[in-house]
């Protein structure tokens, strides 16, 4: 299959293209005014706890290392990349919007930020303002290098989406800068960032560039972490020994698993501490693997895949069980009340996935992307598009996070904004560039692996149109237009949630063999149809039964949304809820409700409570239980905490 290379794809989506319209005409001016401190907002319940006011000052940062203004530095010392992932965001959003007011604000940002920048390409804005004599000099918790790739990675889609060569230059500039400053020749310093983040944006630039030197960068730091144990404590020793010189207090406190440094990454069998850095290096991981044919280092990435899937991560695709620093526990340790299943943890899964996907085309890849898109990382935004999650519970209630200090972190209604606010602007910029995640081209096949509807362009003038209704719809239609009879192979997933499913081609039932997730079909003629029917039955799940937390409970699911019983329609005490056995089940289509979407009834059974007075304990024998019957309803989990603030859970009794 030659010369077939994805030029464009329209998303055509009611369901989807809702969200990217949402994030021009909501999310993108609010998150605008929060970052220049303009919008009334409230951040006093973040779960971080972490005593900030109401004000983000990202954009003042920004101003006062530019000479501007004149002040301190206000926030975390990477307050920087709420900017940048905005800009990120926006600069995806022009594929499909063309916004001048918008566009005209984020050229002014980037001049902005290039007037920020130091001379020599340094720019984060807390050393530049107020402690010009410690750059790279902590880096433990500095964030320096995390900062400046997600410019990076935003400088550089900017660059794609409008042709700004300033912002591209900004992003070279930095880059040129680490690389002067880092590696193993004299004079340079032998390590790398507490936070993973660099080593992916730097392939970015290396894929925009092609030049080799941002590729080899990204190399070394990923083969140095974990190569010297004491790198961030002599680093420390040096910087001064002080609490008081911590940038981020706290951070010392963690072991060197939390920042995946306690051996070289090639040792390492599994993701441990925070969920993020993991994600991310993962990400950096897959996509240097794909240029360089390391095979060890994709056997680390699939080590760490396998963990994640298979034993660490909820039915939702949210990751990072404990809040404890943001981090994975455990195999099998899921707890559903105190999880924390950070947005950025889910969104950073869908990067890791499609990089994985790029490698080897294996449909399992496609289903994380897909259950984190439609479940673990779309929960993390209102749908007002103003509020957020940072945590994401599969089970909440308000006296608990009240109440229970080990259990504050658990939300039960969506924040205005987060002290540490990278949640908000990461799901924006995934929002906005999900045109990036539907297909993916091999050597000789086109893999269509999600069930969006779009429009895709390719060379040669091909062009493959998918229809559907999903995700509360099975039926998936392809059109498939090739002018030029050239000969390649279209892929399609079948998702593992569908075992049972039916394939027509061309009006023709067709009996096919599933390859690792997708049936292959040949196209030589100039059009082709296809259509495929996924099992949309209303599914009860359950847990591997070495899950503690779900024993003896069924989670509900129908295609690839997950659900979840909510207080405003069922009542409090939801623990006490029974799905029946056998019980009868109905799907019903409100448009009035949450902006549209499939509900599920399903018969149960409540018992009621004991009377307060009662017993604490008593002997079951002499015991005797009222119970009543009803009907559980149930909405997608996506959609909750959008009607007030109450009780929720995912996972349920079942007779």
């Amino acid at each position: 299959m030659s010369n077939i290379e994805l030029k464009k794809v329209e998303i055509t989506s009611n369901f989807w293209n809702r969200y990217r319209k949402l994030i021009v005409d909501e999310v993108l001016p609010y998150q605008w005014q929060v970052m220049n401190d303009e919008a009334n907002i409230s951040i006093a319940e973040d779960p971080q706890n972490n005593g900030q006011d109401k004000k983000s000052h990202a954009i003042a940062n920004l101003k006062i290392a530019a000479g501007d203004i004149s002040g301190h530095h206000y926030g975390f010392p990477f307050q920087d990349t709420d900017v940048y992932k905005w800009l990120e965001a926006a600069a995806y959003s022009f594929s499909y919007t063309q916004n001048p007011d918008l566009k005209k604000i984020t050229d002014e940002v980037v001049n902005l930020i290039s007037k920020a920048q130091d001379s020599d390409g340094y720019l984060s804005t807390y050393f530049q303002i107020d402690a010009p004599e410690r750059k790279f000099k902590r880096l433990q918790q500095s964030h320096e290098l995390y900062s400046m790739g997600h410019y990076i990675e935003a400088g550089v889609a900017y660059f794609e989406q409008t042709g700004n060569e300033e912002a591209l230059n900004i992003a070279k500039k930095m880059a040129d800068c680490i690389d002067r400053n880092f590696g193993d020749e004299n004079g340079k310093i032998p390590g790398y960032d507490g936070h993973p983040e660099i080593e992916l944006a730097l392939v970015r630039l290396f894929e925009v560039t092609n030049n080799d030197k941002y590729f080899k960068l990204a190399e070394y730091f990923i083969n140095k972490r974990g190569t010297d144990p004491n790198f961030f404590q002599d680093q420390i020793a040096k910087d001064g020994e002080s609490p008081q010189r911590d940038l981020i207090a706290g951070m010392r406190d963690f072991d060197l698993n939390y920042y995946l440094a306690s051996e070289p990454i090639y040792k390492q069998k599994k993701p441990k501490g925070h969920a993020v850095r993991a994600v991310y290096l993962c990400t950096g991981m897959a996509k240097v693997a794909r240029y360089n044919g390391n095979q060890s280092l994709l056997n680390v990435c699939n080590q760490f895949w396998n963990d994640i899937v298979k034993r660490q991560m909820y039915i939702t695709g949210n990751i990072g069980q404990t809040a404890t620093g943001e981090a994975f526990t455990y195999d099998y340790d899921l707890p559903n009340d105190t999880n924390y299943g950070e947005t950025c943890a889910s969104v950073g899964m869908v990067y890791f996935a499609k990089k994985m996907l790029d490698l080897q085309a294996k449909g399992e890849y496609a289903d994380i992307i897909e259950k984190e898109l439609f479940n673990g990382a779309l929960s993390g935004m209102a749908l007002d598009g103003k509020h957020f999650f940072y945590v994401n519970p599969l089970e909440a209630n308000p006296d608990d996070s009240k109440n229970n200090p080990g259990k504050s972190h658990i939300l039960t209604h969506r924040a205005d904004w987060f002290g540490c606010a990278c949640c908000p602007a990461n799901l924006s910029r995934l929002i906005t560039s999900l045109d990036q995640y539907l297909y993916t081209v091999t050597k000789d096949s086109i893999l269509s692996h999600q069930f969006i509807s779009n429009v895709a362009t390719f060379e040669n003038s091909i062009m493959i149109n998918q229809t559907s209704n999903f995700p509360w719809n099975g039926n998936i239609h392809y059109s498939i237009v090739n002018p030029k009879k050239v000969k390649f192979r279209i892929g399609i997933r079948v998702p593992s949630w569908s075992a049972d499913f039916s394939i027509n081609v061309n009006g023709t039932v067709q009996k096919s063999r599933v390859i690792d997730g997708f049936i292959y079909f040949d196209v030589v003629d100039s059009t082709m149809s296809i259509d495929l029917t996924l099992d949309m039955e209303v599914k009860f799940m359950q847990s591997n039964n070495r899950v503690r937390s779900n024993f003896g409970k069924v989670a509900i699911q129908r295609g690839p949304l997950v659900y979840t019983a909510e207080e405003v329609d069922n009542g409090s005490k939801l623990w006490t809820q029974i799905i029946k056995k056998n019980a009868k089940v109905t799907v019903e289509f409100d448009s009035k409700l949450l902006g549209g979407v499939n509900v599920i009834n399903i018969d149960s059974i409540k018992p009621i409570l004991d009377d307060a007075e009662s017993n604490l304990y008593h002997d079951m024998a002499r015991s005797n239980i009222l119970e009543t019957t009803g009907i559980l309803k149930l909405i997608p989990y996506y959609s909750w905490a959008n009607r007030g603030n109450g009780e929720m859970s995912v996972w349920l009794n079942k007779q």
